[in-house]
């Protein structure tokens, strides 16, 4: 009867690296270790390969973060949009549940934040198909056409600053014994205080997080 020969020392039958591989590597040390952590050396690392092995899918740090970036954005919750565009849910609510999820995952992953606001979107697939679906949402709505791009920064630009404002140290606004007294300021900072309820506080009870997200939300939304 004929033995089955060992394989050889070819190839690997399947590559060892590919861009997932390395996006959820990438993604499991940030999220255990920080960014500060995450190098190519550590990457290659935690995947058991040579550095030089990663060079043939991520050119460089920021490639890799693009990479790490689009699979984050697999956890932002888009059906919400889908309903919209399936017609059981309205453009603004749909909008509205979107941004939140958005805001929320960014929150844990700040340090991609520049990445996605700066980087070109073509490397970033999931990223892609998450801004056509918001466009095509936004063109549901009263917006002109012209306008979808400009709102959709607009959305994103307030999502990230929210992102921010989640870390937000509770006394951020604190003005005790500034000279002159910032009267105005004093007052807004008091009365909002004073206005917060529980309910409206996140879990780290940061209550510059939700409020004014919700606040401001409803601003950018209210036309639509």
């Amino acid at each position: 009867m004929a033995m089955n020969s060992p394989r050889g020392r070819g190839r690997p039958s399947k590559a060892v690296v590919t861009r997932a591989a390395i996006a959820q590597a990438g993604l499991s040390i940030a999220s255990t270790r920080g960014y500060e952590a995450l190098t190519m050396a550590a990457l290659a690392r935690h995947l058991g390969v040579a550095p030089s092995a990663l060079y043939n899918h991520v050119r460089n740090k920021a490639d890799l973060l693009i990479v790490i970036q689009d699979e984050v954005m697999t956890s932002v919750d888009t059906s919400p949009l889908d309903a919209a565009i399936a017609g059981t849910l309205s453009p603004k609510k749909a909008l509205a549940a979107w941004a939140r999820s958005y805001r929320d995952v960014f929150s844990q992953h700040l340090p991609l934040v520049q990445i996605i606001a700066t980087f070109p979107i073509i490397g970033a697939p999931e990223t892609v198909k998450i801004y056509n679906k918001a466009a095509h949402v936004l063109q549901l709505t009263a917006l002109e056409p012209h306008l979808t791009l400009p709102r959709l920064i607009a959305l994103e630009s307030f999502i990230y600053g929210s992102a921010f404002d989640v870390h937000a140290p509770e006394n951020i606004f604190d003005t005790t014994g500034m000279t002159p007294d910032p009267t105005f300021l004093h007052d807004a900072v008091v009365k909002f205080h004073n206005s917060i309820c529980p309910p409206d506080q996140t879990d780290s009870q940061n209550i510059y997080a939700e409020t004014p997200f919700t606040v401001g939300l409803n601003a950018l939304l209210a036309d639509l």
